[in-house]
């Protein structure tokens, strides 16, 4: 090294450009680094979700679960397998070592679901797999409302914002909460059916095979080579009344003659509101590895650009925006950066009193992290709250190493008298080991947390990286440039008049008083030293620990799931009851309910997000409202056997969102629920401890048919007519799509009467038979 510090003092241009292109190279790079909160991590871990409409939660654990499951349970690597089986839905969760490789893990995975897809319920659809991706959590929630129809109101939302949004480069997926959109309902008038002898099944079948469009082939005439298509699609919702459903002797039944063809919507599946007002919720999800800050500034101009193009009376509102706080935080760190720059040279100035050599030694630091963003760059980070950190720590690092060396060619320059130039050579040469020494001791402190094991290491590799690259840079800046610019701008006479300041000589007198009773008190310093040594146990077991910080980021969430079997309609009463208690906080700025925004749809469970004012606008903090929520707001909610949890939002997606989980296993679920129970009991007795939950969920109420197989033999009906029939005419069943100008929509049958509001009239649906109703 201090070869290349003498060739650098010959020959100044070299030193020059060598800086200037890392730091060009550095510069270009920063403005293609994506901004974010924390480093892009990945976790191996595979989720596969299979639906099974209709089933109660133990066929879908028997039918799906238990044998994708086994599928899977081979895999290498594998550390822990978790399953939930709910209504309608299997989720089994596969979290392997952190040595494996997140898309190898999926692939197998795929391969291994592949080879059972034969054994699973024939009316399960194609299981869902996907990889856990921590950077799919909403980035961005927009509402609507409108003084429309909701039909109105959800097919803008769905076929033009929607749409428009996710052509945005970096969106993922927009979903729409609240809307109900455009379906056509076969209403079936069940005593019509019954009286031709009919069941759902057989309109259901009708409209399945009067409403195709298949291919026949090629057809050569002569020169040309024609398709042949069989265009038998329905033109038009009143033409499904037109479809025959049966032949008699004498005549055909058609649709319109056991049913109503309706132009409606399709049922409410899910609900939001803002503030109390009704409306639709589009929340877009960022694609992996993209910019949060760039997908949120073009998706809030995209707003911008379709609100100038609605109707009078149509409203779009950001109502969530996370790329605040994140702003927010990395702003922070990046004034901490500019104003630790400040300081160390200012400290710098302090003690040396001069322009020149000040400058020299501050522009060790620009030079070392400008340069760092391009090894940031091709090791695939992002400017996050760790990444500058270690930017910021480093700020006070990277220019020792030029203050030690540019010392050093001044003392030079002032005791043996040399030039600029021989000083800058022979006061290098003399540092040279000294420097490369302790740059690389720092290196060997910082890199080692880069190979840190475990959840931990991930987060803190970026960390490690970008410290120990900063570092290195700073000590071939201290060797090249520090070096060149001293034997060009110091200049003799400075040397030759140096004198300390009145302020430096203080602090020197001082220390060495210091010095001197330390040197006569050893044995004292010694003590204190062990002291001070052992005391890093006792404060570190009284040091609060965190993975995260806790940061105040004017924002929470409520999770309100209503008694097993409440209706949509009951969950969203008790919700907006939540959030209006919620409101009436004057430091809450707005709440977001919504409800059924799950991959199951679950009807019982509503979230409420509440913004809340800025910090400096208001005087009690994000943790003391939602304690007041917790203590003050959910308790009136507890003869309605709600469960409730307040919570941060989620910085990461999947996973629980809790800090300790405890697992209990065993072969009987009743036992098992008692011992939750108790275990709940007893956590919510600890201090300190809030939101005890249980992923347990008791089974939803439901009305069992139990067929008379006897009598269901003598009339001729079979339990699949049974369960064929209640299937249509109860839960309703999708036939088949129709479309309109390039669009599917859905057709639906279901009955006359709404069945599932009249309990008694279940047993009053007619099945026909062989010997009559």
């Amino acid at each position: 090294m201090q070869k290349l510090a003498e060739l650098c003092v010959r020959r100044p241009v070299f030193a020059a450009v060598l800086v200037l292109a890392l730091v060009v190279t550095g510069a270009f790079a920063y403005f293609q680094l994506g901004v974010d909160r924390f480093p892009k991590v990945e976790f191996p871990w595979v989720t596969i979700t299979t639906a099974l409409p209709g089933a109660a939660p133990q066929e879908v654990e028997t039918e799906v679960t238990e044998k994708i499951e086994g599928a899977v349970n081979t895999i290498g690597g594998i550390e822990e397998i978790i399953s939930f089986s709910s209504e309608n839905v299997s989720v089994v969760s596969i979290q392997f070592s952190l040595e494996k490789n997140g898309d190898v893990a999926a692939q197998e995975v795929r391969d291994r679901v592949n080879g059972v897809l034969g054994q699973l319920s024939p009316e399960a659809r194609q299981p869902l797999i996907q990889k856990a991706d921590p950077e799919s959590e909403p980035v961005i929630a927009i509402a609507l409302a409108a003084p429309a129809t909701e039909r109105e109101i959800s097919e803008y939302a769905d076929k033009v914002l929607r749409r428009r949004l996710e052509t945005i480069q970096g969106v993922g997926q927009v979903l729409i909460v609240g809307a109900r959109p455009r379906q056509i309902n076969i209403v079936i008038d069940n005593p019509k059916l019954a009286a031709h002898g009919l069941t759902g099944a057989d309109v259901v079948n009708a409209l399945r095979s009067q409403n195709v469009q298949i291919p026949g082939g090629k057809v050569e005439e002569g020169v040309n080579d024609l398709t042949l298509r069989t265009h038998g699609r329905v033109s038009s919702p009143e033409a499904f009344g037109a479809l025959p459903v049966a032949s008699r002797a004498d005549y055909q039944v058609r649709i319109r003659d056991v049913a109503l063809v309706e132009d409606g919507m399709a049922e409410a599946e899910t609900v939001a509101n803002v503030n109390g007002k009704p409306g639709i919720v589009l929340i877009v999800r960022k694609q992996s590895g993209t910019n949060t800050i760039d997908v949120v500034k073009a998706v809030k101009e995209r707003v911008a650009e379709m609100s100038s193009e609605l109707p009078r009376g149509w409203k779009l509102e950001t109502v969530r925006d996370q790329s605040d706080f994140i702003v927010a935080a990395v702003d922070a760190v990046k004034e901490h950066l500019m104003l630790g720059s400040l300081l160390a040279a200012g400290v710098v100035w302090l003690f040396l009193r001069k322009f020149r050599p000040t400058l020299i030694s501050a522009i060790a630091i620009p030079s070392s992290v400008i340069a760092t963003f391009a090894f940031m760059k091709f090791y695939g980070f992002t400017l996050n709250v760790l990444t500058l950190l270690a930017l910021t720590l480093a700020v006070g690092i990277v220019i020792d190493d030029a203050v030690v060396v540019l010392e050093n060619v001044f003392r030079t320059m002032q005791k043996r008298k040399l030039t600029p130039v021989q000083a800058a050579i022979e006061g290098t040469r003399e540092v040279g080991l000294a420097v490369m020494a302790t740059t690389f001791s720092l290196i060997a402190v910082f890199l080692p947390v880069a190979f840190m094991g475990g959840i931990v290491g991930r987060f803190m590799y970026s960390f490690g990286i970008t410290m120990a690259v900063a570092i290195a840079i700073s000590l071939l800046v201290s060797f090249t440039l520090t070096p060149m610019l001293a034997s060009r701008w110091l200049r003799e006479a400075e040397a030759e008049h140096e004198a300390p300041s009145r302020w430096y000589s203080a602090v020197e007198r001082a220390y060495l008083r210091l010095l001197d009773w330390s040197m006569a008190h050893r044995w004292v310093i010694v003590v204190v030293t062990l002291l001070v040594f052992t005391s890093m146990v006792p404060l570190f077991i009284l040091a609060n620990k965190n993975f995260l910080p806790q940061d105040d980021e004017s924002q929470f969430i409520v999770t309100v799931r209503a008694a097993e079997g409440t209706s949509l309609g009951t969950t969203k009463r008790i919700a907006e009851s939540v959030a209006s208690q919620i409101r009436l906080q004057k430091e809450v700025k707005l709440t977001v309910v919504t409800i059924g925004d799950d991959m199951q749809r679950t009807q019982n469970l509503a979230s409420i997000y509440v913004k809340l004012a800025p910090v400096h606008s208001r005087k009690r903090s994000q943790s003391d409202l939602m304690n007041v929520v917790r203590d003050h707001v959910l308790p009136r909610y507890r003869d309605l056997h709600v469960r409730a949890q307040v919570m941060k939002v989620p910085e990461f997606s999947g996973g629980v969102n809790a800090e300790i989980v405890y697992w209990v296993g065993g072969p009987d679920l009743d036992r098992l629920h008692q011992y939750s129970s108790r275990l709940i009991e007893a956590l919510k007795r600890v201090p300190g401890v809030t939101d005890v939950d249980t992923n347990y969920v008791v089974g939803k109420p439901e009305l069992g048919v139990q067929v008379d197989r006897e009598r269901s033999a003598d009339l001729g009906v079979r339990v699949q007519d049974v369960a064929a029939t209640l299937n249509v005419l109860v839960g309703g069943q999708k036939a088949t799509d129709y479309y309109e100008s390039g669009e599917a929509y859905e057709v639906h049958v279901r009955a006359e009467r709404d069945w599932r509001k009249d309990a008694a009239g279940i047993g009053q649906i007619e099945v026909p038979s062989a010997k009559g109703q």
